[in-house]
C-alpha cells in the first residue's frame, strides 16, 4: 500500500507556518530556508554593518518564532518576515542614534528629476569607495525615510509592497522616498556626475601636435 506523503518543503509559507504552530520542528527551519537571503539583504542595505545585520536578523527569526501564533493571514508571510526584520533593523539604529543628525540644504527641483530618471540610488553593501559614501549618505536620513528607500530604491520593492512591509500608506512611502532622496542628493551627486577621463593623446585631449 503506497503512503501519500506531504513533505514541507512542498507546502505553501501559510501552511509551513501553520505546521510550526502545531508543533512540526521542521517547518520553521523551511521558512528559514526559504526568505533568509532576502531578509539578509533587507538587513545588510539598512544597517550596512554586517555584524548588525547578522545580529538583527537573528533578531527576527527569534521574533518569528516565538510570535508565529499571532500571524492572521491577513498578508503574505513574506511580508510579514519582512516588516519583522524591519523593525529588527529599526531596533538597532535606534540604539545607535547618539550622534546628532547632520542638517541638509534644500535641493534644486531640476537637480532631483535628473537623479530619479537615473536610476536608483547605489547600493551600500559593496566594499568600493562609492558604495562607502552611500551608506555614510544613508547614515544622515531619518529612519523612516531610510527604510522606505532601502526598500524601494535598492531592494527594488513596488511601492504597495513596501507599504504593507511598513504598514503605512503607500503615499506615505511615496513621499518618504521623495524626501529621502531629495535629502541624499547633495551627499551623492558626484557619484552620478563622475569627471570623465582626458585624453592625453588626441588633439582633442590636449595631446602633442606635430
Amino acid at each position: 500500500m503506497n503512503t501519500v506523503t506531504d513533505p514541507v518543503q512542498e507546502l505553501p509559507d501559510k501552511e509551513v507556518l501553520a505546521r510550526h504552530t502545531q508543533g512540526d520542528e521542521q517547518a520553521f527551519g523551511e521558512l528559514v530556508r526559504r526568505h533568509r537571503e532576502r531578509m539578509w539583504a533587507v538587513a545588510i542595505r539598512v544597517l550596512g554593518d554586517p555584524e548588525e545585520a547578522s545580529d538583527a536578523l537573528q533578531d527576527a527569526f527569534l521574533s518569528a518564532f516565538r510570535g508565529a501564533h499571532r500571524f492572521r493571514g491577513e498578508a503574505m508571510v513574506s511580508t510579514w518576515l519582512h516588516r519583522i526584520v524591519i523593525n529588527a533593523c529599526h531596533d538597532r539604529m535606534r540604539r545607535k542614534m547618539v550622534r546628532p543628525a547632520v542638517p541638509t540644504d534644500d535641493v534644486n527641483l531640476d537637480l532631483l528629476a535628473q537623479q530619479s530618471h537615473k536610476g536608483t540610488v547605489p547600493d551600500p553593501t559593496g566594499k568600493s569607495d562609492a558604495a562607502m559614501d552611500v551608506h555614510a549618505a544613508l547614515d544622515r536620513l531619518p529612519a523612516e525615510q531610510r527604510l522606505a528607500l532601502v526598500l524601494v530604491d535598492m531592494l527594488g520593492y513596488r511601492v504597495e509592497e513596501a507599504a504593507q512591509i511598513l504598514e503605512v500608506a503607500a503615499g506615505t512611502v511615496k513621499s518618504r522616498c521623495a524626501r529621502g532622496r531629495s535629502r541624499l542628493l547633495p551627499y551623492l551627486s558626484h557619484l552620478r556626475n563622475p569627471e570623465p577621463p582626458q585624453d592625453v593623446t588626441s588633439p582633442r585631449g590636449g595631446g602633442k601636435r606635430s
